[in-house]
C-alpha cells in the first residue's frame, strides 16, 4: 500500500509515519507513503493557497489551482479524462490499476467506519486530501474526488488529523503489518467489542484478575470472553448487536448468549419496577 497525502502542513503527516510500528512497516517495504506540500505548487511569490469564497461567508477557502496542480504530480487523473480514456480502450481493468483513488477528509462526507477501513486497506494507492479553513473549492471535489470521507460528527480545524485516522485504521489490516490474531479478536472484527483484558499483577488495588483467565483453561477462558464481549457491546453499542442479529453474522452460541443475557437484563428490570 502506498500512501500520498496532500496536505498544507507535511511535518504533521511525516512525524506518523516516523514512528512506531508504520515506521516498521515502511523499513519492511510494506508500506510507502509520500507528503506533498501544496503550498508548494502555488504559482505567487507568496505561496498563496486560500481566498475569500464567492457569495460571501465567513473564513477562507483554499484554491483549485494549487490542489489542482499537487493532484496531477501524485499522479491523480481527472474523473472525466478517465471515462474518456476507458471509452477509448479495450481494457477498463487496466485503466483501474492505474487509476489512484483520491479522497478528501472532509465532515459532509460518509461516515467512516471499520468496514470501510477493511475496503480502503484493499487498494495498491490511496492519495488522501487535507482540507483546512472552510474546505476546497467545489470543483476539486467535482473533478477528481472519488471518495468524500468524514471520521465523525464533529469539526476538525485540521484535515491531517482526519487523515491519520484513515491511515491508522487501514494500514494496520495490510497483510504483514500486524499479526492476523491480533486483528480477529480485535473490536468490530465480528460486530462485537472487545473483551476486557488483564495483565501483572494478579492484584492491584485490592482488586484480582478473574480467576477464569488464571485457569489454564482455553475453552472456559474463550467462553469468557465471548460472554463479555456481549456484555460489553449490549451495554455500550446495542446498535452493533441489532446490526449483526439483522444481518445474520453471529453464531448460534453467540446468538443464545445474546438472548440470555438481554432476558436477564429485562428481569432485573422488572424486579426493580416491582420493587418501586
Amino acid at each position: 500500500m502506498k500512501y500520498t497525502v496532500l496536505t498544507l502542513f507535511p511535518e504533521i503527516v511525516d512525524t506518523f509515519f516516523n514512528t512506531s510500528i508504520m515506521a516498521k512497516a515502511i523499513k519492511r517495504g510494506v508500506i510507502q507513503y509520500r507528503s506533498i506540500n501544496i503550498r508548494d505548487y502555488a504559482t505567487d511569490k507568496h505561496h498563496k493557497c486560500d481566498d475569500a469564497p464567492y457569495g460571501g461567508g465567513a473564513g477562507m477557502l483554499m484554491l483549485p489551482e494549487p490542489i489542482g496542480r499537487a493532484l496531477e504530480s501524485a499522479g491523480a487523473v481527472k474523473k472525466q479524462a478517465a471515462i474518456n480514456f476507458g471509452t477509448a480502450c479495450s481494457e477498463p481493468a487496466h485503466l483501474q490499476q492505474k487509476r489512484r483513488r483520491v479522497i478528501y477528509l472532509s465532515p459532509s462526507g460518509r461516515l467512516f467506519n471499520q468496514d470501510l477501513a477493511r475496503e480502503l486497506a484493499a487498494e495498491d494507492e490511496l492519495i488522501l486530501l487535507c482540507g483546512r479553513y472552510e474546505g476546497i473549492d467545489q470543483r476539486i471535489i467535482d473533478s477528481y474526488v472519488d471518495d468524500e470521507i468524514s471520521i465523525g460528527d464533529y469539526i476538525l480545524s485540521s484535515g491531517e488529523v482526519s487523515a491519520l485516522v484513515l491511515i491508522d485504521a487501514t494500514y494496520r489490516l495490510i497483510d504483514g503489518v500486524i499479526s492476523a490474531e491480533s486483528l480477529e479478536e480485535e473490536s468490530f472484527s465480528d460486530g462485537l467489542l472487545e473483551y476486557p483484558q488483564y495483565t501483572r499483577p494478579e492484584i492491584y488495588d485490592t482488586v484480582r484478575v478473574p480467576e477464569v483467565l488464571l485457569s489454564g483453561h482455553h475453552e472456559q477462558i474463550r467462553q469468557w470472553r465471548l460472554k463479555k464481549r456481549i456484555e460489553k457491546t449490549l451495554n455500550v453499542r446495542p446498535d452493533l448487536i441489532e446490526k449483526g442479529l439483522k444481518a445474520g453474522c453471529f453464531s448460534a452460541e453467540t446468538r443464545k448468549l445474546i438472548a440470555e443475557l438481554q432476558d436477564q437484563v429485562l428481569h432485573s428490570q422488572g424486579d426493580t419496577d416491582e420493587r418501586n
